[in-house]
């Protein structure tokens, strides 16, 4: 019998929230998300990098060097394919199971793109 085992690291919405707020964060939240969909609505204090300038190869933003990353998307899918893709370039990431949707759920702050409350798109 076959069992799947999956080998990239998922972390809770509270767990991502924790290593990535507060006065000395130890992760940065990385927001794989297309830009209207993070313009709409994104955790306060994200680092945005679409998953397909990603796929491309596009550098990371500074903001994120040398830091562990914490990978968000919508619903969990795409920020699973990001950490992957990380974590194959040499980078310490997981990614958050539910994305936006179980952040939002779990009633954590969404901001838009001028710092207002925001929504997910």
């Amino acid at each position: 019998m076959f069992l799947f085992r999956r080998s990239q690291p998922r972390v809770s919405v509270d767990q991502a929230r924790s290593r990535t707020s507060g006065d000395r964060p130890d992760a940065v939240l990385l927001d794989v998300r297309e830009k209207p969909e993070w313009n709409a609505g994104h955790a306060p204090g994200t680092v945005h990098m679409p998953l397909s300038k990603l796929v491309a190869g596009a550098d990371l933003p500074t903001e994120t060097s040398g830091r562990p990353l914490v990978v968000i998307c919508r619903s969990g899918h795409r920020s699973q394919q990001a950490a992957k893709l990380l974590t194959q370039r040499g980078r310490e990431a997981v990614d958050v199971k539910g994305g936006m949707n179980a952040w939002i759920a779990a009633g954590h702050p969404v901001v838009d793109e001028r710092g207002n409350s925001g929504q997910i798109a």
